[in-house]
């Protein structure tokens, strides 16, 4: 794996950046969570939860944040904590997580394009159906916080870990 944060992430897929075990370990707290949910939603919404997590481990100052669907992979990640230490160790900075209560009035579009155009720019598709605006989206999550980009950790700063 590439360290420069210039540079696009050298995993095939996101679901090249933890152990597939790891992967399915992911997926079932998801789906543990999200009562009914097919388990293919569910490997979508950990496949870019691993995105935005190289996305701001690469990328730390860019003032990213997740979708409230992508926010629900990343909770799952974070609960595998050897996991999750793991990824990031492997993608040079520890990301934390910094939930604020969800308020539809801080929602902004534009920074979630803005956190879609820099994973692409690492070299990863996104599936734009799990970064909609929360009143847009028909995938509802257990997942009950919000991210501003200022309260997204080293999603914001600028030095290591």
């Amino acid at each position: 794996m590439q360290t420069s944060t210039n540079q696009a992430v050298v995993a095939t897929t996101a679901r090249d950046l933890i152990p597939a075990e790891a992967f399915a370990g992911v997926v079932a707290t998801v789906l543990d969570n999200n009562k009914g949910m097919e388990q293919a939603v569910a490997e979508r919404i950990t496949e870019e939860a691993l995105k935005f997590v190289a996305v701001c481990a690469k990328r730390p100052s860019r003032g990213l944040r997740p979708s409230r669907i992508v926010d629900e992979g990343w909770h799952a990640l974070i609960l595998h904590t050897k996991v999750y230490d793991k990824l990031c160790t492997s993608l040079g900075r520890f990301v934390h997580h910094v939930p604020e209560r969800p308020d539809p009035s801080r929602h902004n579009a534009l920074q979630l394009e803005h956190t879609k155009a820099s994973i692409q720019e690492v070299g990863y598709d996104v599936d734009a159906m799990l970064w909609l605006a929360p009143a847009d989206t028909s995938i509802p999550v257990a997942a009950d916080c919000e991210h501003t980009p200022q309260s997204c950790g080293s999603c914001m700063d600028g030095g290591p870990n």
